[in-house]
């Protein structure tokens, strides 16, 4: 399998109801995972660019979450419709999607 260009990592973390930090699962990341794995399928890009679940990227308050390497670009609140635009724009176009970036604060 060759290096990809780049890595999208998908929180699908899960928690029990109700717990104060909520998770990306309980706002629809599995449906995100699904929807960009087989976009990027069927894109024939899937060789070229990355996606893995992953546990908890750190603001729970803004899932859906994914990060985007070797970029560094998080986005919060995504849907299974921001998909293509990501795909599109980001990951073959080079420039991430302003509109679903987490904001460099929650790091602080």
């Amino acid at each position: 399998m060759p290096k990809p260009e780049k890595h999208v990592f998908i929180c699908v973390q899960s928690r029990p109801p109700g717990h104060p930090r909520g998770s990306c699962a309980q706002r629809g990341a599995m449906e995100v995972y699904q929807a960009m794995a087989m976009q990027l399928e069927q894109g024939g890009l899937s060789r070229k660019f990355a996606v893995t679940n992953t546990g908890c990227l750190g603001p729970c308050d803004t899932g859906a979450n994914m990060i985007v390497y070797p970029d560094g670009v998080m986005y919060g609140g995504v849907k299974p419709e921001d998909v293509p635009a990501i795909i599109s724009e980001h990951l073959v176009g080079g420039k991430p999607v302003e509109r679903l970036k987490v904001p460099a604060m929650i790091w602080e």
